[in-house]
């Protein structure tokens, strides 16, 4: 294997061939449980122009499914005319009625049930993925996106040791994109660094007391420092 390294095939030098540069992730931001669209509605358009968010994960506030749609409607303009995807928490049976583009799923069970319901047009996202077998299960049954690092039932979290290294290992290995649910600012860096296509941000932005603008640029700022500084290592390892 190692002398292989050095071979030449036709006059390319696989050594020096450089490897394809790695797209910087996105965001991927949750909105807090949606009552009424309209305060979203006055920062959302506004947050989606001047951030790179791929995605935004709608949390509705349970109520009747006539409400719940109407206000996925409201929200659905301000989210999709700005490039970006509209998902559902949950909720898979409003997904067509409503509008959406997708649902994100908590568990291998609820995605086996969504499949039938969301494929193949609308996306499937899943979280709650507890050991690596549950996350390649996901992946082999046709999920969207794998999301490591949510609270569990209890509220508990991995360390971010341990979301990193679960990153890393599915990057390494499985074609579809792997989501680290950041807690923090810092750990927004953390796993833009170490495999995350999408960085999902949630709590922490709108609790934040400079505004949700100021902390949605300065998440991206993190993961666009975290993808230059993985560029610039592994141009130096190449040689």
């Amino acid at each position: 294997m190692a002398a292989r390294s050095g071979s030449k095939e036709g006059s390319i030098d696989l050594a020096t061939k450089p490897l394809p540069a790695r797209p910087v992730p996105r965001l991927y931001l949750a909105t807090r449980e949606v009552d009424d669209p309209k305060d979203l509605l006055a920062s959302l358009p506004r947050l989606l122009a001047k951030a790179d968010v791929a995605a935004v994960l709608v949390r509705l506030k349970p109520t009747d499914q006539r409400t719940m749609i109407s206000r996925v409607k409201a929200l659905a303009p301000a989210i999709q005319d700005k490039g970006a995807a509209l998902l559902l928490e949950g909720h898979v049976e409003l997904v067509a009625r409503a509008g959406a583009d997708g649902a994100h799923l908590t568990g291998i069970e609820a995605l086996q049930d969504a499949l039938p319901t969301l494929k193949p047009d609308r996306i499937a996202g899943v979280g709650r993925l507890a050991t690596r077998h549950d996350s390649m299960a996901a992946g082999e049954l046709g999920a969207d996106y794998v999301l490591f690092g949510e609270p569990d039932a209890r509220g508990l979290r991995p360390s971010v040791e341990a979301i990193c290294e679960r990153l890393q290992w599915w990057d390494e290995l499985f074609e579809p994109p792997c989501v680290g649910f950041a807690g923090t600012h810092d750990e927004v860096g953390e796993f833009a660094a170490n495999g995350a296509d999408f960085v999902l941000v949630g709590d922490f932005i709108w609790a934040d007391p400079r505004g949700a603008e100021a902390a949605l640029m300065e998440a991206q700022g993190a993961i666009r420092q975290a993808h230059a500084a993985v560029s610039q290592k592994a141009k130096a390892e190449q040689g």
